[in-house]
């Protein structure tokens, strides 16, 4: 087994945002370094000619970009949040305005997006609702746009729709062709999905609600705080900010601007311009 230290990483994300401006400078470096042994492995690459690759073959950024963004996802994850989601916080949004916006940061393969969809639906809103799903990886955002999945990942989707107490079946959403699940399409009606890039993209809307799971966790204090500031100039005032079980705006310089609204579900709003 190769190993790879820090010099190495430093080689290789200063050439990824040189040549093709992605910028994963300020990942957490555990992390990013088990993505990148995972890729040389994978790919049986050394360092030397990872680096190559990545100078000579241009498209291979694609395949790069697609081992490196953590795509394990689900439906209805954390049902607790979901439901917390459908009996406090998307009412509270309607107190204000029936037409509202949402947006999906770091969308990977769209489950989530899919959930919001469904729950939307199902109270009745759906078509009032606008829904941005970005993402940085465009082989990700072709994945979420298709809304098919293998078969085989339903049986943990359906379980977590049942915990979530949906209104139906999650079969009743989706056909069943050549060993995947085909979601309808309708669902995806009110989404624009785009790519999108968190560290250097701008803001480019002003939402209600946007949603970041699972993704901050890959970035050192300085990058967080960056794109925390970020999400807070996309959220209209009393807009709602949600991340990942593991994550905390604790130690964020924009931490003082949001009040906690969920501590367990991890949910906030902007209380401060």
């Amino acid at each position: 087994m190769q190993d790879i230290d820090i010099a190495d990483l430093k080689r290789i994300t200063e050439l990824v945002y040189q040549k093709y401006n992605y910028d994963f400078r300020n990942y957490a470096m555990s992390s990013f370094k088990r993505r990148m042994l995972r890729i040389m492995e994978l790919k049986k690459l050394t360092v030397d000619t990872l680096l190559k690759k990545l100078t000579d073959t241009p498209n291979f950024i694609y395949e790069f970009l697609d081992e490196l963004t953590v795509n394990v996802t689900e439906m209805f994850r954390d049902p607790s949040f979901w439901r917390v989601m459908r009996e406090e916080i998307i009412p509270s949004i309607l107190l204000n305005h029936k037409n509202f916006k949402i947006w999906h940061a770091g969308c990977s393969s769209g489950e989530e997006v899919l959930s919001m969809a469904i729950m939307l639906k199902e109270m009745g809103i759906h078509q009032d609702v606008t829904l941005f799903a970005t993402d940085l990886d465009i082989n990700i955002l072709e994945r979420a746009r298709a809304a098919t999945y293998h078969v085989k990942n339903m049986e943990l989707n359906e379980k977590n729709y049942i915990r979530f107490q949906g209104n139906a079946t999650l079969k009743d959403y989706y056909k069943e062709e050549n060993g995947y699940a085909v979601f309808n399409k309708d669902l995806l009606m009110n989404v624009t999905f785009r790519k999108h890039d968190l560290v250097l993209g701008e803001v480019f809307n002003k939402f209600d609600l946007v949603l970041c799971r699972n993704v901050m966790i890959y970035f050192n204090q300085s990058l967080q705080n960056e794109v925390l500031k970020k999400f807070h100039e996309s959220l209209f005032k009393y807009g709602y900010l949600c991340i990942g079980s593991k994550e905390s705006l604790i130690w964020c310089d924009y931490a003082s601007r949001f009040i906690v609204v969920n501590n367990e579900e991890k949910i906030y709003k902007k209380i401060k311009d």
